[in-house]
């Protein structure tokens, strides 16, 4: 052992948390980190925004079920990671960011770039503080990773002074913490889980709503065995989309509201009554139903809707103790299922009929089935947009360990990139496809040249219908065409800057050039986008975006 800078500190703790890959804007406040990352094999992965670095360190966490980490400068650096940060916490995804900062000698002093950055993050993040010395680096790594994944998962914000960093301290003098084998996960109160088991076996018609939680669970792998025992209709959304293999008989995604509206019996783990749901109210939920919730935050039980049986527990554990509590009891409610199944399929028709349209410009639904018909059984898919996006989520079929990943609630743009990046260097196998609307590319498209630089092989896919369309058609429709300002584009061709950045790009106007292209760039081995212009759609007719 030896005595080392900070940052080769730091690289040591980061890899004792298995930590393999570390996304960063390079700052002078924090190149001593990079030094010590290529001592202990953590591979260093430069971005073009601060924002991107924010996004990619949440992507890593949501495919491969560990934080994520990212390394942002003093100053705009930390400023500029903020919209990354706040969008994990809304999604509740655990990384660590670590900012830099000026000397703590020079505090308040002047010094380049010094501001308050720990009073900054703290409304964002689960714990926000900086390192008070060299010394201890280690224990407040350890503290970081496992603040942010206790409970209910975020991010950690862990400030480091520049003389911190480059002052020298002996590597072989670790802190008493350890890192732990898992976060702890907790099952609900055996009366809580008696009195669910109670309501669902008297039910008539019973659905069960399955949210992001899941995917931390530690019971994730085995749930579609016990969401099956169940037999009531699933709808699944966010990181827990592909729990239920797509064609599986239970798995519903087009009838949520008919569900929900005649529902006596509502589970819902591990999301909460927002917006996406309505906040819980009628018409769209069954004013009378009993619902029972399950979530690791507390204080979210009840919040907007009254509920009958709170559980503070991980959604999966849970699952697995109400079908032991039903013991050999198996719930039948095929009529039901019916019911949900006929108005699934009556909707899931009407997009057919667009799925299967030859039309040019290709129509939004058939492009999105086009990509599907390419995935492969690892494969990870990025929303990044609104209109375009949406659609994707209702037309592509994705089971385990195929992944979704998309902003989360906050609805924050220009997550593709970062997302991307992470994914393709921790499933290096597995195509990495960024569905985009035109809109969202704009955000942080110059990322490609750091995926072209870094042989990251992305491939994106953008729905350009020329607009923000998602926020245009509500503008139309309340101010008229006239008085619809802001949310106009061109038919931009954005994969020529694909191409400037070293990818290929393919542009497609006609249907029949639709799949040569996708074909090519998932065989170019190169970062690619393929720009669709893309026909107008009513799918989405009606769709609100607040």
């Amino acid at each position: 052992m030896a005595f080392v800078h900070g940052g080769r500190l730091v690289a040591q703790a980061l890899k004792r948390h298995g930590t393999t890959h570390l996304f960063t804007l390079c700052g002078g406040h924090i190149q001593a980190i990079y030094d010590g990352c290529l001592d202990e094999g953590i591979r260093v992965v430069d971005v073009r925004h601060e924002q991107t670095a924010g996004h990619a360190a949440d992507g890593y966490a949501r495919v491969t079920g560990r934080p994520g980490v990212c390394a942002v400068t003093a100053g705009p650096g930390v400023t500029d990671v903020v919209t990354a940060v706040a969008n994990a916490q809304r999604a509740q995804v655990p990384l660590v960011c670590i900012g830099g900062a000026g000397p703590k000698v020079l505090c308040d002093m002047g010094s380049l770039q010094d501001m308050d950055h720990v009073a900054l993050m703290r409304p964002i993040t689960k714990w926000s503080v900086q390192v008070p010395e060299t010394r201890r680096i280690a224990e407040y790594i350890d503290a970081a990773f496992r603040v942010a994944q206790a409970n209910v998962p975020g991010p950690v914000f862990l400030e480091m002074p520049l003389d911190l960093l480059m002052n020298m301290h002996d590597d072989a003098d670790l802190p008493a913490t350890r890192p732990l084998d898992e976060p702890p996960r907790p099952a609900g109160d055996p009366r809580l889980v008696a009195r669910a088991a109670e309501l669902l076996a008297g039910a008539e018609r019973p659905c069960f709503l399955v949210g992001s939680q899941l995917r931390w669970s530690p019971a994730r792998e085995r749930l579609a065995a016990v969401l099956e025992r169940f037999g009531a209709p699933v709808f699944l959304n966010g990181m827990a989309r592909g729990t239920l293999p797509h064609a599986h008989p239970l798995l519903f995604s087009r009838s949520r509201r008919f569900a929900l509206s005649q529902a006596d019996v509502v589970f819902v783990l591990g999301t909460p009554f927002d917006f996406r749901v309505d906040y819980g109210r009628s018409p769209t939920w069954n004013e009378g139903a009993k619902i029972v919730q399950i979530d690791l935050d507390g204080a979210e039980l009840g919040r907007n809707r009254r509920v009958e049986v709170p559980i503070h527990a991980d959604g999966g554990l849970v699952l697995e103790q109400l079908a032991r509590e039903l013991g050999e009891t198996k719930p039948a409610f095929e009529a039901w299922v019916g019911a949900v199944r006929a108005d699934e399929d009556k909707r899931r028709a009407k997009m057919q009929l667009e799925i299967d349209s030859n039309d040019s410009p290709p129509n939004p639904l058939r492009v999105c089935a086009e990509l599907g018909k390419r995935l492969g059984p690892n494969d990870v898919v990025i929303g990044d947009g609104g209109d375009f996006v949406a659609t994707a989520a209702y037309v592509l079929k994705l089971q385990q360990p195929q992944l979704w990943m998309d902003p989360g609630p906050l609805g924050t743009l220009g997550v593709g990139p970062g997302y991307a990046m992470a994914a393709k260097l921790a499933r290096p196998d597995a195509n990495v496809v960024l569905v985009y609307g035109d809109g969202s590319f704009g955000l942080h498209g110059i990322e490609f040249e750091a995926m072209a630089r870094q042989d990251i092989p992305v491939i994106a896919l953008i729905g350009n219908d020329a607009g923000w369309t998602q926020i245009r058609r509500g503008q139309v429709d309340i101010y008229g065409p006239e008085r619809a300002v802001a949310t106009a584009l061109e038919y931009t061709r954005y994969e020529k800057i694909v191409e400037a950045c070293g990818g290929r790009g393919f542009w497609v106007e006609k249907i029949e050039e639709l799949g040569p292209a996708l074909d090519e760039a998932f065989a170019c081995k190169k970062p690619a986008c393929i720009n669709v212009k893309i026909a107008k759609s009513d799918f989405r007719k009606g769709a609100i975006s607040v």
